[in-house]
């Protein structure tokens, strides 16, 4: 199995392959406390400079279904129609990064890997360590060539609330509140009701990532997983944020430290937070 990162020097050296596309997904996500809008996304950075060839993807629009309250993944036509739009076919090696830890770059490859694309890499370390390196970058807009794109959904990377809510009354499924511990307290809430699901273990997304925005090293994510009861191997281990952006970060970090039967649940917090009959800890 191929890993799902790849090294800056390697994607340099790999520009050129016919079969490889670039995407640049930049922008950011400010604090539940600061003023909306909460998720920004930053073409006019990349209009400015990004890795030559890349196209440019907008997380907070692009790949996601218009009027979702909670930023649901784009309906397979909405998706597919973007990735031709992209250049992107169905043979093509696709490479991802962001600016934010590989946050974005993570969400945009599980969409990718939801619709069938597995031959799909996130940039290591991102825009900071490829441009701290000195590597190229251009300001030239490309013009992609229409790919040929053809969704195939792969629903076990998916998880539901209903699915959530017969995995925990059956005691079978772990559960991964990937939001800030404030956020996991009920101290904080990007949704009307704050708290967590039950059963669930607080795993910050953040403590994933090393200084220079790479993931930890294998042996940092393994024995910390160790260190917090996570289980490698569980059966169904189910993963939630606010919208499914920084879960599917968390779902690559434990696929990378070794970890299998991963799946995200996309309407996370939104989703749970905002109806007042699902369970949470502390009750509502």
């Amino acid at each position: 199995m191929h890993s799902p990162l790849v090294n800056s020097a390697w994607l340099e050296a790999h520009l050129d392959d016919r079969d490889l596309r670039i995407i640049d997904i930049r922008g950011k996500v400010l604090p539940p406390t600061a003023p909306p809008p909460h998720y920004i996304s930053d073409r006019a950075a990349y209009e400015a400079a990004h890795i030559p060839g890349a196209v440019y993807v907008d997380w907070v629009v692009d790949i996601v279904e218009p009027g979702s309250p909670s930023n649901d993944i784009a309906a397979p036509s909405r998706f597919s129609g973007l990735m031709r739009r992209l250049g992107i076919s169905n043979g093509d090696l696709v490479v991802v990064y962001d600016d934010a830890a590989s946050m974005f770059a993570a969400r945009m490859r599980w969409c990718l890997l939801y619709y069938g694309h597995d031959n799909v890499r996130i940039l290591d370390g991102g825009w900071q360590k490829w441009t701290a390196e000195g590597r190229p970058t251009e300001d030239a807009l490309p013009t992609a060539r229409p790919g040929t794109f053809s969704p195939a959904i792969n629903a076990r990377l998916k998880a539901s609330a209903n699915d959530i809510l017969v995995g925990i009354d059956a005691d079978n499924m772990q559960l991964l509140d990937v939001r800030s511990p404030a956020e996991y307290a009920g101290e904080a809430s990007r949704a009307r009701f704050g708290g967590h699901i039950p059963t669930a273990i607080n795993l910050p997304a953040k403590s994933m990532v090393a200084d220079d925005m790479t993931l930890k090293p294998i042996p940092d994510l393994q024995a910390q997983l160790s260190e917090m009861g996570i289980s490698m191997d569980t059966a169904d281990t189910v993963i939630y944020c606010n919208s499914g952006v920084s879960a599917s970060l968390v779902l690559l970090a434990l696929e990378v430290a070794g970890a299998s039967n991963l799946r995200v649940y996309d309407g996370s917090w939104k989703e749970w937070g905002n109806d007042p009959s699902t369970p949470k800890v502390p009750a509502s």
